[in-house]
């Protein structure tokens, strides 16, 4: 069986899935359909890098705003998350007899 070659940006889209979606690495690679290890290393290698910085190694300033980034995106789905529970918990809650 030949091995399988995955392009660059099939590989940065795992680790997006990963770093700012929230999956786990399991559930990432499970989505995508190739091993969870691949993804690990994926996640390893290119977590450092930004495509719009032309894959070159963020330090210093660069990773502060990508980290932000991805903290505020990840901090907008929780809010959004807990809108939709507490509307969920209300309905639930009129329910009941």
């Amino acid at each position: 069986m030949p091995r399988r070659r995955y392009t660059r940006e099939f590989k940065l889209s795992a680790v997006q899935l990963v770093n700012e979606q929230g999956y786990s690495i399991p559930d990432a690679a499970r989505s995508l359909g190739v091993d969870a290890a691949n993804v690990r290393l994926w996640v390893e290698k290119l977590s450092t890098t930004a495509p719009d910085e032309g894959g070159v190694a963020l330090s210093g300033e660069g990773a502060l705003k990508a980290e932000l980034r991805r903290l505020r995106k990840e901090n907008a789905r929780l809010l959004m998350e807990r809108e939709i529970l507490k509307k969920a918990a209300a309905f639930f809650a009129r329910e009941q007899p």
